[in-house]
């Protein structure tokens, strides 16, 4: 699907809807599977958009309009596959803050095709909202979307509340690590790497309407304590871009803080490193300095210097920083 996967991107970098429609219907009539063409060309595709946009080869507008499309083009491809039997009810939801809806929607779309009966609530769903639906309605399990590390300390609390209402939790997204570690380490052993991963699991006897009990967690100080000072952290860093990325976006500011904090709650260094790697191609790609990124984490570092565990993690993101540059 090489050729198709080059015609696709070129169709969504001028947001053409109907090009890019023609071109993953010739492909599904060419006789491709429907579920190997959602995962392999259009869950490709989208990979390739947040690599574009990532590094400043698509505008921020580019990169939107071209999702919009990708998420028109799912229901396209999804109405020509065919569903059999009924295996049970699930709902999907991206968790509260998460916008990131491309990946769940194709995973809701192969459950289907796997012949569940799926309901796929949307991007930024609030907890209340999601618990008071889960009991409403009793689905066989819910699953959690998290594209963001920083989003941990959330998945936690909804996976608790979800758990609380009966109700199995399934877990997937980035957020959780490549490899789920993440996910392990907030006790949540229902992750899935991928959309028919998540079928494979949900077909086991376990997630037969039974929850395990939901895991108890220590609150740990010095992650409460980022949390209560994140406005005073975020200020901290952005007076230290300041010399260099003057209009530095307060969101790109606040995902540093936030993700320090997040692996402070997972007590892992490397959450942190993975997102300061990630953070410093974007930022090369902009024409920011690694003194910039070196700046903030340093004055980070001094605000925070009777927190050793925050220390350790800044100074593993120095580490990755040098070794990037």
């Amino acid at each position: 699907m090489n050729g198709a996967r080059v015609e696709l991107l070129a169709a969504l970098g001028n947001a053409d809807e109907v090009a890019a429609t023609e071109v993953v219907v010739r492909v599904v009539e060419s006789g491709v599977p429907v579920e190997r063409v959602l995962l392999e060309l259009v869950a490709g595709v989208q990979v390739e958009i947040g690599r574009r946009w990532q590094r400043n080869l698509w505008s921020t507008a580019q990169e939107h309009a071209a999702t919009t499309v990708v998420e028109r083009i799912i229901g396209v491809v999804a109405g020509r596959g065919s569903r059999a039997g009924d295996k049970g009810h699930v709902v999907l939801a991206c968790l509260d803050g998460e916008w990131h809806a491309v990946p769940p929607r194709i995973v809701a779309e192969v459950l289907r095709l796997h012949g569940w009966r799926v309901e796929f609530l949307g991007a930024s769903v609030p907890v209340g909202r999601l618990v008071a639906h889960l009991h409403e309605h009793g689905p066989d399990a819910v699953a959690l979307s998290c594209t963001l590390s920083s989003s941990l300390p959330r998945a936690d609390q909804v996976a608790t509340a979800c758990l609380g209402t009966g109700t199995p939790v399934l877990v997937g997204g980035l957020g959780f690590g490549v490899d789920g570690r993440w996910a392990r380490a907030l006790g949540l052993d229902g992750w899935a790497a991928t959309a028919t991963a998540a079928a494979e699991l949900l077909e086991q006897p376990r997630w037969a309407r039974t929850a395990p009990p939901a895991p108890r967690r220590v609150v740990d100080p010095e992650h409460a304590a980022l949390r209560a000072r994140r406005g005073e952290l975020v200020d901290v860093v952005l007076a230290a871009l300041a010399p260099f990325a003057p209009e530095a976006p307060l969101e790109d500011v606040g995902h540093l803080v936030d993700h320090l904090a997040a692996s402070l709650y997972v007590d892992d260094p490397e959450l942190f490193g993975s997102f300061v790697d990630w953070n410093a191609d974007a930022q090369a790609a902009r024409g920011v300095p690694v003194e910039a990124s070196e700046a903030a984490m340093n004055a980070l570092s001094w605000v925070l210097r009777d927190h050793p565990r925050a220390l350790q993690h800044l100074g593993h993101g120095l580490r990755v920083l040098r070794m990037a540059s």
